[in-house]
């Protein structure tokens, strides 16, 4: 355990608000923080999540993996209409593209209001350590965010680093964490389908595969 790392807040900084999208994302970063003794809270905000079981799945076992850590967690409301509201016209642009920037635009900027409101000075996402995220893209939309408002700041920490990334499929398999194949809004799921069918795969089913039983879907 002693070779595990610990991190501190950057200089000025005492509260950190952790976005949060998922337990196999955050499950890692969450443990490094209470290694380090960071005081933090999750907040959960994914209006984008499609369809509404899904979001549910990735919202209980987030909640879970917190409370076993005696995190405390803001559960923030569903507005998915907004959502879709938010990145009408880009229905067909690319994963990485204009639409992921509007959706982290509009998860980061709620996140940053409620850092502003409830005196948190710093935020940060775990959404920047998935290898399938342009970390610069998401960094960008938290740090726009968080400039916003007078006191609050995006913590740039870069979560892959110092084998975070490999840690977090292991935490993922030892709690058994639920393994979401596509990125979570509505257009990843078609576009993810329409992939699968036309290489002769079966379409994703919905909450059957976990880490620990199948290897992560490449």
């Amino acid at each position: 355990m002693s070779d595990l790392p610990t991190l501190e807040l950057p200089a000025g900084h005492s509260r950190l608000l952790l976005h949060s999208c998922c337990a196999p994302c955050s499950g890692e970063v969450m443990e490094t923080l209470v290694r380090s003794g960071i005081d933090f809270t999750i907040y959960f905000y994914n209006p984008n999540i499609h369809p509404r079981r899904e979001y549910d799945l990735r919202k209980d076992e987030n909640h879970r993996f917190a409370q076993k850590h005696g995190i405390p967690v803001i559960d923030a409301d569903y507005d998915m209409e907004n959502w879709f509201d938010r990145v009408k016209g880009m229905e067909h642009e690319p994963e990485r593209g204009a639409r992921c920037t509007s959706c982290f635009d509009m998860r980061f900027e709620r996140t940053a209001l409620y850092a502003h409101e409830h005196g948190f000075d710093l935020i940060s996402s775990s959404l920047g350590i998935s290898r399938w995220k342009d970390f610069q893209q998401v960094t960008g939309s938290g740090v726009r965010a968080a400039g916003r408002y007078e006191g609050v700041q995006y913590w740039e920490y870069n979560w892959r680093k110092m084998g975070g990334a490999s840690r977090m499929i292991d935490i993922s398999k030892r709690e058994n964490f639920y393994q979401q194949e596509y990125c979570g809004c509505a257009y990843s799921l078609r576009d993810t389908n329409l992939h699968r069918i036309r290489a002769g795969r079966d379409v994703i089913r919905i909450g059957e595969m976990y880490y620990g039983e199948a290897e992560p879907a490449e």
